[in-house]
């Protein structure tokens, strides 16, 4: 811990540090591939895998502890635009990009699509709109831009809640998507396993903050995006001798599209089912497709635990510097996720489909057991469950069909080396980036949840004069809670992972969007204004979810719920505008604050927060 001012001997190595992490991952990777070869079991590669990332991310964690609000925070505003921009991806790749995306690609094909666009899409909104001028502001979470701007605690309370709504739903997803990883390659039960994860979770976040977070963040986008574009690297070159898949896809989507016309012909797949992979608007309808673009680009533009890594940028100009490094960082997984997907289906196609029932590969067992896939109806968890099942559908010949088989999206991507057949070190490294990929997102969630109960609520609202030792004890025992609720909820086997993510989406976009452009954009905007916009919209939102999902509501004009803020949004402004313009402008301090912070230079509205 260095005092204010000093020379940081970390910030100053960043290059050779995270060098030398690469080098030793890589090591790592060829050592276990050799011992491989020489008989090390499956279940200690997956060992060392988890366990050994887990210990840098914890070491990484420990190291970077800290008693400074600031640098607890904000990382002391001191990270560098393209490590800004690593440690964002990684926080935005959650478990649901990284595990859910390729599976959702394989399930819906083209309509899938809506979900790389929407949240690529949505950085141009946060470099445009967003992120620099609440950098500019110099707040420390963004409820309190609410509470300045719009001049006391209730909006301040409303922000709190939207912040709590949409992060917690986040956050659970991403610890489910931790245990489900963790049962699968260390053994545990899955209620087990989610525990274990969250051990992970408060390693790297409870001791230094944002600090640690965004040190430990970086390295995970490290891990996670090498195990990502690996296996793809592996099969494309496989298959057309260039290990780009991005480059490849073309070819992979054609032989899955003459695939599907073999598979017809021959009876292995029913024409009434099949859901040919490019064409469009098969799951998803025009309307819901670009809703739902809309959606996910708005909500990337208001989740708060992605504005506030901006908050740790140098200046106005590396936070727009950071957005753009945070989108080339996110790109490359996205462009590279409708590959990985292609590539999946074309090994199941080529290699189980048509396969008798007594020489299925040993995956759909393993994956079986966990009740994760389904063949003939119930889970494959045996050769004899597969027979039992299959002998009591009508028509069955020994031979298993496409109608027969159903993956859980949620698998596709860890699964797929054994699919594809490489080697299990492969499989290792893809469960360590999973695990990378959830846990990065979730030190950032519980960190904004944290951040907002102590600073917006304890400091702000309860004991104005706290020293900073009991304010960072409290935002430490916040975030401690937090994460053993979102455990437990994350135990109880909620819905699928992507649509939860989905819904997180809308809540933010409909509750913090509206008021959020306002503030920055509209000085007329009032106080009045952006809290009736923020329950408006927030609510209408909520209550389509939950009663389309829960009260067996009817959806209206056909929209899906995971793209409820179709409604919210567009009412939030509208509330917000109309009770602005019918209520006494702001003062002239206020309308002062907001043209300030759309200057692009000059020092920041609030110093470390404070006002």
């Amino acid at each position: 811990m260095n005092p204010p001012g000093a020379p940081d001997p970390f910030l100053d190595n960043l290059g050779r540090i995270y060098g030398t992490f690469i080098g030793g991952l890589l090591a790592i990777v060829g050592t276990l591939a050799i011992l491989e070869q020489l008989g090390l079991p499956d279940q200690i590669i997956g060992y060392v895998f988890v366990f050994v990332t887990l210990a840098i991310y914890a070491g990484i964690g420990i190291a970077a502890r800290t008693m400074r609000v600031s640098q607890y925070y904000v990382a002391g505003r001191q990270v560098p635009a393209v490590y800004n921009g690593m440690a964002t991806a990684a926080d935005w790749m959650s478990g649901a990009s990284f595990v859910g995306m390729a599976g959702t690609l394989y399930v819906l094909g083209y309509d899938g699509l809506a979900y790389v666009i929407g949240w690529t899409g949505g950085f141009v909104l946060v470099a445009v709109l967003i992120a620099p001028f609440l950098r500019k502001f110099g707040a420390f979470t963004v409820p309190d831009f609410l509470g300045a701007r719009f001049g006391g605690n209730l909006a301040r309370m409303i922000g709190i809640l939207v912040l709590f709504a949409c992060s917690f739903t986040y956050v659970v997803a991403q610890i489910y998507a931790t245990g489900l990883i963790a049962s699968r390659f260390l053994g545990f039960a899955f209620e087990t396993a989610v525990y274990v994860g969250l051990g992970g979770i408060l390693l790297c976040s409870m001791l230094g903050g944002m600090r640690a977070v965004t040190w430990t963040q970086v390295a995970q986008y490290l891990v996670l995006i090498l195990a990502y574009l690996l296996p793809v690297a592996i099969l494309s070159a496989q298959e057309f001798g260039f290990p780009l898949a991005q480059a490849t896809y073309g070819g992979v989507l054609q032989r899955i599209a003459e695939l599907e016309q073999q598979m017809l012909a021959s009876g292995l797949a029913d024409p009434a089912t099949l859901v040919p992979h490019l064409q469009p608007f098969t799951t998803l309808d025009p309307l819901n497709f670009f809703a739902l673009i809309g959606c996910l680009m708005i909500g990337t533009a208001s989740l708060p635990h992605i504005l506030m890594r901006y908050f740790t940028a140098a200046s106005v100009r590396d936070a727009r510097r950071s957005v753009a490094w945070t989108l080339l960082f996110v790109a490359i997984l996205y462009v590279t996720a409708p590959a990985y997907a292609a590539f999946a289906k074309l090994e199941v196609y080529q290699n189980v489909i048509g396969a008798g029932l007594d020489a299925l590969p040993q995956w759909i067992y393993t994956y079986g057991k966990l009740g994760l896939v389904d063949i003939c109806g119930q889970s494959a968890a045996s050769a004899d469950a597969v027979r039992e099942a299959c002998s009591a559908q009508p028509g069955n010949t020994g031979v298993l069909r496409l109608p027969d088989l159903a993956i859980d999206r949620d698998v596709i991507v860890i699964a797929m080396p054994e699919i594809a057949g490489l080697p299990y070190v492969i499989a290792g490294l893809v469960a360590a980036g999973g695990l990378a990929a959830s846990l990065s997102t979730a030190d950032g969630l519980l960190l904004a949840i944290a951040n907002a109960l102590s600073h917006d609520v304890y400091y702000r609202m309860v004991d104005t004069r706290a020293p900073a030792s009991r304010r960072l004890f409290i935002a430490r025992l916040l975030l401690l809670g937090a994460a053993i609720l979102a455990a437990y909820v994350a135990s109880l086997r909620p819905s699928d992972i992507l649509s939860m993510v989905a819904w997180a989406f809308s809540l933010a976009a409909a509750g913090l969007f509206p008021a959020l452009v306002l503030g920055i954009w509209w000085r007329r905007c009032t106080a009045a204004g952006a809290i009736c916009g923020m329950i408006a919209g927030f609510g209408i939102t909520f209550y389509y979810l939950a009663m389309t999902q829960f009260g067996g509501m009817e959806e209206w004009y056909g929209v899906k719920n995971v793209s409820a803020g179709l409604f919210g949004v567009p009412l939030g402004f509208a509330v917000a505008i109309l009770v602005s313009l019918v209520t006494p402008a702001p003062s002239r301090h206020v309308q002062a604050l907001v043209l300030e912070i759309r200057k692009p230079s000059g020092e920041p509205v609030l110093r470390d927060g404070a006002s």
